[in-house]
């Protein structure tokens, strides 16, 4: 058997290709959209991708299925579980609980795991060569390491008003049947930690389900239905906005992208042009260089592993925008946008001093001069971090909005006060200090220190109950 875990840190994302290589062929599950990652690992493994599924429809990135199997002619596998409403909506062969799909020698058996989505599936992995017993067990988002799926996205993302209540109860009949399996069975879940899909994931890639059950918060509600209930909704992530958009665009029929596109590094007059017409400019440069000069109206969303999830906070799906990089990193950046379908690339530049244009500079304080302005009736400090985390600990006096829902909050921002932002260490907070910039925000400052220095340095702090 040929088995390879496959994980993109920027989304946190794992996929898998396993092969039997007794035969060539090969299955690829919940494939990302840029998928000629798994073409090349077949290719070096003298593999071909015959099978491709799904655990379920995901909301959290683009699926690279149904690209996969149009360069392949691979067969497309998904869910038919979780009735009506939660069908794939374009051609596949359908799967239900109990349901076999053979790879040469190795079988995956599907059990219907619903709770985290009505539709989920996990696979049993059997190698029969070595044995009948089932080794693995792909997960998707219904068991993490140390953690388990979110059943709230829907209610919260996709505006699917009453279905977490009933996705959390489905969550904990899921979980008991998970709890019987046996306990030396791999665990190889669809992300990892710093997904938006759950609380608390762990930092490592699998694990097995003996250990789940001794260490997993969701193994310790025996016969606690509500317990594990009131547990499992309490104190999630805010869900990314892009997410409804993910969970639409993998269910229906939508243009294929088989190729990485290569976009055009724009003259000053391009670039002058479709700025002076309103296209949005995203500066994906590290937020110290930004701060010293920065394009007016420009979005600085820092080229990291966060790229992706911030710009599906922040920009929409029928906009066009401007990337402010430089030429070596256009490749990853349109990677990973294209992972969530963020595709509208106008261009891009590499220098944003010779454009004839005034830059702005950014406000920074540090942590004495921050200060000065808490407790001022003419100063209003705004905390940019997660509710969560906001409710755990703040500066006294702070105001929560959160960066990913500022841009529709600018009504509780004063014009008339000097504004000190701030987050937990500085990323967030220049986002939100570009936002407010472009919107006519003048009196902003950023304190980019925010709660690592803050704590660092013993300040004091209030919580509040989630």
């Amino acid at each position: 058997m040929f088995f390879q875990h496959v994980y993109d840190k920027s989304l946190a994302q794992a996929s898998y290709l396993i092969g039997c290589q007794a035969t060539g062929e090969a299955i690829v599950i919940d494939a990302q959209r840029d998928m000629d990652v798994y073409l090349k690992i077949a290719t070096q493994n003298k593999l071909k991708i015959t099978h491709i599924t799904e655990t379920h429809i995901h909301a959290d990135f683009l699926s690279g299925s149904r690209e996969l199997a149009t360069v392949t002619g691979a067969q497309l596998y998904l869910s038919d579980e979780g009735g009506k409403d939660w069908q794939y909506q374009f051609p596949h062969n359908g799967l239900k609980n109990g349901d076999k799909i053979k790879v040469g020698n190795l079988s995956l058996e599907v059990l219907h795991t619903p709770g985290h989505t009505p539709e989920s599936i996990s696979f049993l992995l059997t190698d029969h060569p070595a044995t009948n017993e089932p080794i693995m067990i792909f997960t998707g988002d219904f068991v993490f390491v140390g953690d388990i799926g979110r059943p709230d996205l829907l209610e919260k993302a996709a505006g699917m008003i009453g279905t977490q209540e009933i996705g959390a109860k489905d969550m904990y009949e899921s979980i008991q049947r998970f709890a019987e399996l046996p306990s030396f069975l791999q665990v190889w879940p669809g992300h990892g930690a710093g997904s938006a899909c759950g609380k608390s994931l762990g930092a490592v890639p699998s694990s097995t389900v003996g250990y789940e059950k001794i260490r997993n918060w969701a193994f310790q509600y025996n016969n606690d239905e509500k317990g594990f209930v009131d547990y499992l909704l309490e104190g999630q992530p805010e869900p990314p906005k892009y997410f409804a958009m993910m969970k639409h665009l993998n269910k229906v029929n939508r243009p294929l992208l088989v190729e990485i596109p290569q976009h055009q590094q724009l003259s000053k007059a391009q670039f002058l042009h479709a700025y002076q017409d309103g296209i949005k400019v995203i500066d994906t440069r590290n937020k110290v260089e930004f701060a010293k000069g920065f394009i007016p109206g420009s979005i600085n969303i820092q080229h990291n592993n966060s790229l992706s999830t911030w710009a599906g906070w922040i920009l929409n799906y029928q906009e066009q925008f401007i990337i402010v990089a430089e030429t070596g990193e256009m490749e990853e950046i349109t990677r990973k946008l294209m992972r969530i379908g963020l595709d509208n690339i106008y261009g891009y530049i590499t220098d944003v001093t010779n454009l004839d244009l005034e830059l702005n500079t950014g406000d920074l304080v540090n942590i004495d001069t921050f200060k000065t302005y808490i407790g001022k009736e003419d100063a209003q400090i705004i905390d940019v971090r997660g509710l969560t985390e906001f409710n755990d600990g703040h500066i006294e006096g702070a105001e929560h909005v959160f960066v990913g829902t500022l841009n529709a909050n600018l009504d509780k921002i004063s014009k008339d006060k000097q504004v000190v932002i701030h987050c937990q260490a500085g990323d967030r907070a220049t986002i939100a200090y570009s936002i407010l910039r472009r919107n006519g925000f003048e009196n902003v400052k950023n304190y980019s220190g925010g709660m690592k220095e803050w704590l660092e340095k013993n300040g004091p702090i209030s919580k509040l109950s989630s």
